[in-house]
């Protein structure tokens, strides 16, 4: 983790609301509490030599090994949004989304498959994804790539900023890479869940799927939807179900039909606190 991502994640919204002289001081600690976090980051793994010692982890369902790996995708995590210096070893509960994810993985398991997440923050999917699908290749996608701790010949960690349609188009459509599962878990923005659904789904193979995690976000959270225009995507979705027709600023024509006329199903889900949409490709 740099310097900006540390002060992006921890202090760029408390910098932000700061009065001036509040500014400054935020401005003079930062560098030290930035030294004295580069000590508790968690360390570099190179999952291809962990793996020859963990073998066992091939074995795994999907939940073992999010929380083996520390992803809150599972039913407990350990904080990891917090200071490196103070996270502790308290296991909190998380997202739950597990439950759901072994039932539309396990058919997959063994396939020679590529995955996306998009928002992967330290990797810890990544690494889970990595053990349960083990013939598969996997790509996280972040806005802040550095973060990155994990390292494999079939894992491949680069920058994508998920608020932007041109970043998407020139960080991973360009790159003309076909996924069987994506996976979107970035900012939760209102617009963003919209952009990364409609202009990425021509991506998914045949019978893939497309997940987009805290779908709820625009709806329960007004900072995930500050100066955005509804529908919010779960409103989309269920347009979609009933039937209904729908329009967004965010999506052009060809990206609305496209969509619609190549999708197969749609499930909006409950883990533990939030919804997911689960999206099959025809």
């Amino acid at each position: 983790m740099n310097l900006k991502t540390f002060y992006v994640l921890f202090y760029k919204h408390r910098f932000q609301k700061a009065n001036f002289l509040r500014k400054i001081y935020i401005l003079l600690i930062i560098p030290f509490k930035y030294v004295i976090n580069l000590f508790y980051l968690p360390s570099k793994k190179n999952l291809d030599y962990f793996s020859k010692e963990n073998a066992y982890l091939f074995t795994k369902d999907i939940n073992f090994l999010f929380e083996y790996f520390n992803s809150d995708k599972g039913n407990f995590y350990i904080n990891q949004y917090t200071h490196p210096s103070k996270k502790n070893n308290k296991k909190i509960v998380a997202h739950g989304y597990s439950k759901y994810y072994e039932n539309i993985f396990k058919p997959l398991k063994d396939n020679h498959m590529n995955i996306l997440e998009i928002g992967s923050f330290y990797g810890n999917a990544s690494a889970a994804l990595y053990f349960y699908f083990k013939n598969s290749r996997i790509f996280g996608a972040d806005i802040n790539p550095d973060m990155f701790i994990y390292s494999s010949k079939r894992i491949k960690s680069f920058y994508v900023n998920s608020s932007s349609l041109e970043s998407i188009k020139e960080n991973i459509i360009k790159k003309n890479i076909h996924f069987k599962i994506i996976i979107e878990d970035a900012s939760h923005m209102l617009k963003d869940q919209i952009i990364s659904l409609f202009y990425l789904f021509p991506l998914i193979e045949s019978g893939g799927i497309f997940i987009i995690e805290e779908l709820d976000f625009p709806e329960s959270r007004v900072d995930m939807r500050l100066d955005q225009e509804f529908p919010d995507l779960k409103t989309i979705l269920k347009d979609i179900i009933n039937r209904r027709d729908f329009n967004s600023i965010y999506i052009n024509d060809y990206s609305k039909k496209y969509f619609l006329s190549n999708y197969e199903s749609i499930e909006i889900l409950k883990g533990n606190f939030n919804q997911l949409a689960i999206i099959k490709k025809k």
